[in-house]
């Protein structure tokens, strides 16, 4: 078995060179060192070692056969380069895996049905079995896993199951709610960091839901059982914000007639979420990157370091790289916050999404409200469907929250939005059967490409034109 220590081309002779008087370390005159390591290359399956953090120590040659990876390329690397569905994902370290690890939680993994990656980006089902290493004082120092490739014995009634469970749920995800492929990609990179203990940056415009990503990653994390702390960086002033954040003791300042305990410390052992932090100044940012750093801060008026187990989730609707650019944040700051980056798509990227989110708000309108469930017409919900959204999912809350205030018995037809709603939006054109050759206005061609979701094909359609002429077009208007 290859490792660390052991050349790939050990001579048979080498016994040899070890000393004549450990007989017990030879049998039948073969070295047992090499006896084990051509056992394990020669044995069915694969089998390989990690370290207490994960990182892979040894790697057979079964290993080599059924990943693609040879020993020289994983010996060091993260076990979660296979990329295990049933695996801990995130940032591998010493102090975060034994926690959250399958194998370093229970001990013992026995028979378990997983699918991995291999190098060629193929998903392999396998069975796994593990055991965890420990030292002569009963201290884990690592794990010890067998392989089995069962991706043959694999029956498509398996894999309708399977990908039934996948599915089961996906148009939902904490209080995220949506079916479309951006949402669905959104998720598992939701799944991805809530796996981990990196700080994460949640990016995207008013009213995408930033806050319900945050809270979806806490929820899904080891954390889960910690506190999950709120704080909007813009709604506070400088000095304020410093109090909220780290706390103060009597006496500090004027109006401090107590000591206060601060959001980072109330945070402890759990999330804090950082809402609208490209709005925070530059001395904030400095003690907010120590925090970071150091995993401490001190209190305002008082000198004494107080540690903290925090995870950091930010969220901004602006650039903040642009603001580093600008010099109005601080780029090491930025690097520390956005080692997990996510962005929240806007609404107008995912308009399938809407009859599922339109039923979830009448849903919770008519339950609040103890009203029979309400119908909208369909010419209503053609309306939602072609409407930009600029504030995004909240404004559509808001509009059908309107709807059903002034619906009458229990039907939502077009008349009852909000103007803005109204008069923005036409129905869909219906594809024309002839060819033109005159060229659409700029705001035709690009009211129609946003109609059908960017679909060049169904724009040609409709324009009656051919999809040369539409990309002329639409290289023309950039």
């Amino acid at each position: 078995m290859k490792n660390k220590n052991t050349p790939e081309n050990e001579p048979a002779q080498a016994g040899k060179k070890h000393d004549a008087n450990k007989t017990s370390e030879r049998a039948g005159g073969v070295d047992t060192d090499q006896l084990l390591e051509h056992i394990l290359d020669t044995m069915v399956g694969g089998l390989y070692t990690v370290d207490a953090g994960g990182l892979i120590t040894s790697w057979n040659r079964g290993m080599e056969e059924l990943s693609g990876y040879q020993a020289s390329e994983m010996i060091g690397q993260s076990c979660l380069t296979m990329e295990g569905d049933v695996c801990f994902g995130g940032a591998c370290v010493p102090e975060g895996h034994l926690s959250v690890c399958p194998l370093f939680k229970s001990g013992t993994i026995k028979g378990r049905r997983c699918r991995i990656k291999t190098k060629d980006g193929r998903r392999v089902t396998i069975v796994k079995s593990a055991r965890v290493m420990k030292d002569p004082d009963g201290k884990i120092i690592g794990g010890i896993e067998s392989v089995f490739d069962i991706s043959d014995t694999v029956t498509l009634e398996d894999e309708v199951i399977r990908l039934r469970s996948e599915c089961a749920g996906r148009s939902k995800f904490g209080s995220l709610i949506g079916r479309s492929t951006v949402m669905q990609r959104l998720y598992d990179l939701i799944d991805m960091a809530a796996r981990g203990q990196s700080s994460v940056l949640i990016q995207g415009e008013t009213g995408t839901g930033k806050e319900l990503v945050a809270a979806a990653i806490h929820e899904s994390s080891p954390r889960s059982t910690g506190p999950f702390v709120k704080i909007s960086c813009s709604a506070l002033s400088e000095s304020l914000l410093e109090s909220e954040l780290f706390g103060h003791v009597k006496g500090a300042f004027t109006g401090a007639h107590t000591d206060r305990t601060g959001r980072f410390e109330a945070a402890d052992k759990g999330t804090i979420f950082l809402d609208e932090i490209g709005d925070i100044s530059p001395v904030i940012q400095s003690k907010l990157l120590r925090v970071l750093q150091e995993r401490e801060f001190e209190r305002v008026g008082e000198n004494r370091p107080i540690p903290v187990d925090i995870r950091i989730i930010a969220a901004s609707n602006k650039n903040l790289k642009e603001l580093c650019d600008s010099g109005a944040f601080r780029q090491d700051l930025y690097f520390r916050l956005a080692v997990i980056p996510v962005e929240v798509p806007p609404l107008r990227t995912r308009l399938s999404d809407i009859p599922v989110l339109v039923e979830h708000f009448l849903t919770k309108l008519c339950r609040l409200e103890g009203r029979p469930p309400l119908q909208m017409t369909p010419e209503a919900l053609s309306i939602l469907e072609n409407y930009p959204w600029p504030g995004n999912v909240r404004e559509l809350e808001n509009a059908i929250e309107y709807a059903f205030v002034l619906a009458k018995d229990n039907i939502i037809d077009a008349n009852y939005f909000p103007a803005e709603v109204r008069q923005v939006v036409s129905a869909i054109p219906k594809p024309s059967k002839t060819r033109n050759s005159k060229r659409p206005p700029d705001d035709d061609i690009r009211k129609v490409l946003f109609q059908v979701n960017g679909s060049r094909t169904e724009a040609a359609k409709i324009l009656g034109v051919s999809r040369v002429s539409l990309w002329k077009w639409i290289k023309e208007l950039h």
